[in-house]
């Protein structure tokens, strides 16, 4: 039996999933102005990210686009419940138009695997939905700290057939196996990775923690990656789903040139539409021993 907690997030994720997509907008919008009014934690890290990977902006434009990213990640957390509860069809039908279609098209002609890149950036999982409703898909993901909620996130995610596997190293062999089959892996590149074996690489300019998993899964499976994200559309318009190629060197021997690329691959991406990324996140937390920490004043990197 699900715990409380449990039940009441089950229950308001629900709730939130009858929404129409302009009422879920406008209520994101008015949490994510929230966030921006109250001194709390999203405002100090997107502040801080903001100035460490975007120093060229004045003052000011690193308010507003602070203040916009809030408001995105808003409309984000509220569109998440619509994703995993609206029919399928309902959500594709938010795709207004795909930018890079040829780029899909040839990654898919040689007939080997295609590892999809998504960034916190946009709707992540819309694209998600959109590429496992046209491939044989599997997804790397990390269980929730509820476990009542894993069984729910696996059922809504799979609905088109997408496999969901854990970031181990069973999770590692089965989508090596699937890209060595010629199938798609998704994968969220910009998470600040735990444990041993990744690299640290540049991103926006700052030395951090980066995954090596992307490389490995390139050179032991010889598969294509994409980046790919779902950009919001103004006034509730829908949404533009957005392939892009990623920078050469991903598959290199050499863990740091491999991350490098990973990382300016997602940074061009975010410099297209930044006020859509999570920069909430703190990205930056994990950098080389004896760096500062960013985001504690005072305090290095371990």
């Amino acid at each position: 039996m699900a715990s409380p907690k449990a039940s009441a997030l089950l229950f308001l994720l629900k709730l939130a999933g009858k929404l129409s997509l302009q009422s879920a907008q406008r209520i994101g919008r008015v949490l994510g102005t929230l966030l921006w009014f109250i001194p709390g934690k999203p405002r100090q890290v997107t502040n801080i990210n903001l100035e460490i990977c975007l120093p060229e902006l004045s003052a000011n434009q690193r308010k507003q686009l602070a203040r916009s990213s809030l408001r995105h990640t808003g409309q984000t957390m509220m569109e998440i419940p619509l994703m995993w509860e609206w029919p399928v069809e309902r959500c594709l039908d938010l795709i207004r138009e795909v930018d890079g279609e040829e780029l899909l098209t040839q990654a898919r002609a040689d007939g080997k695997g295609l590892i999809l890149l998504a960034p916190h950036l946009g709707n992540w999982e819309l694209a998600g939905l959109y590429f496992s409703s046209r491939y044989k898909m599997a997804a790397l993901y990390s269980p929730p700290h509820m476990p009542e909620f894993e069984d729910y996130m696996i059922r809504v995610r799979g609905r088109m057939g997408s496999e969901l596997v854990r970031g181990d190293r069973r999770g590692l062999a089965r989508l090596i196996g699937l890209l060595r089959e010629g199938e798609v892996a998704g994968i969220l590149p910009d998470q600040s990775p735990r444990g041993k074996g990744n690299a640290y690489a540049p991103f926006f300019g700052m030395e951090v923690r980066t995954m090596t998993l992307v490389a490995k899964l390139m050179q032991k499976s010889g598969a294509t990656a994409l980046m790919t994200y779902a950009e919001r559309l103004k006034d509730s318009q829908g949404f533009r789903l957005v392939i892009r190629p990623c920078e050469p060197g991903m598959a290199d021997d050499d863990p740091v040139v491999a991350t490098t690329a990973l990382n300016k691959s997602v940074e061009n991406c975010v410099r297209e539409i930044p006020e859509q990324y999570q920069w909430e996140y703190k990205r930056m937390r994990h950098r080389p021993p004896g760096q500062p920490n960013p985001y504690k004043p005072g305090r290095v990197c371990q």
